[in-house]
């Protein structure tokens, strides 16, 4: 698919509607510029940073009992005390 545009006097291009909607590009969407020597590639900035398998798999290896959301809830209620931050 080819598209032409504008760049604007605030440095600011349009993305062609047709082009936005192939790639499920909604309002607000974050691209990253990335320069490719002869012009540039725009791509949808992922919402979390890449991981690999050896920095999660701590996680893994958890063999305590369950905890509920209740417990949950009361720790953050705890952890919210002892920062200052309950606004009750």
């Amino acid at each position: 698919m080819r598209a032409t545009t504008r760049l604007s006097s605030k440095g600011q291009v349009i993305i062609p509607r047709q082009v936005r909607a192939a790639h499920h590009w909604e309002i607000g969407q974050e691209l990253e510029v990335i320069d490719t020597g002869d012009g540039v590639l725009l791509k949808p900035k992922k919402p979390f940073p890449e991981t690999t398998l050896a920095e999660v798999v701590g996680s893994l290896g958890y063999r305590g009992k369950a905890r509920t959301m209740e417990d949950m809830e009361e720790a953050i209620r705890r952890g919210a005390r002892e920062s200052g931050h309950d606004r009750r």
